[in-house]
């Protein structure tokens, strides 16, 4: 991945671009990853993330040092993402069935936290060197499914963090990671169950 008309900017930019490049430099491989799950096209992901850093840079100066710089880059790359075509099909496709799955009758969450659990089946997967397969799980997933386990479980950011980058509540957060994993779990099962004893 190239990010040159970035790196052109960086050099004309002044004092601010070399803590800006300290903290962001890090995080580009991940903010890679991010935008290709999302966009689904390597092309469509580079240019994602070079228009995240464009807008990250001129906005350095809003930023407050000590604060979650991880949480406030990614927030940009979602906005920007939302902002495209892709992004928002995506958003209106998905935000009915949203609020329908993630509230009951009574208005309360359908997962409690003690209901999102730890084992996750990224991890299952990894002992079983079964990438293909979880890709392909993955890419069933809606995209505000896809981006909660993509920063949760890829990323290791916390609720909170993730709160903050996708603007919603943390209740929702823990709702849609444990949706995300049970649609995981379910899609992976063929691949997860133990081969049955030969009979004689």
């Amino acid at each position: 991945m190239t990010l040159l008309p970035w790196k052109r900017v960086v050099r004309d930019s002044g004092p601010q671009t070399s803590a800006f490049e300290d903290l962001a430099l890090p995080l580009l491989p991940s903010l890679y990853n991010v935008a290709f799950w999302l966009s689904r096209n390597p092309t469509d992901a580079e240019d994602l993330v070079q228009e995240t850093f464009l807008k990250a840079l001129r906005g350095f100066a809003t930023f407050e040092p000590g604060t979650n710089f991880k949480a406030w880059i990614f927030r940009i790359l979602r906005n920007t993402y939302l902002t495209s075509r892709t992004g928002l099909a995506a958003l209106r496709t998905v935000a009915l069935e949203d609020e329908l799955d993630e509230h009951n009758e009574s208005g309360k969450g359908l997962y409690p936290e003690a209901a999102i659990d730890r084992q996750t089946p990224e991890i299952n997967l990894v002992r079983l060197s079964d990438c293909a397969a979880l890709h392909a799980a993955m890419e069933k997933l809606s995209p505000p499914l896809l981006e909660v386990i993509l920063l949760c479980d890829v990323e290791e950011m916390k609720y909170k963090e993730i709160a903050a980058v996708l603007d919603i509540p943390i209740g929702t957060v823990m709702s849609r990671i444990a949706r995300a994993r049970l649609a995981l779990r379910t899609a992976l099962q063929p691949h997860t169950s133990p081969p049955r004893e030969f009979r004689t």
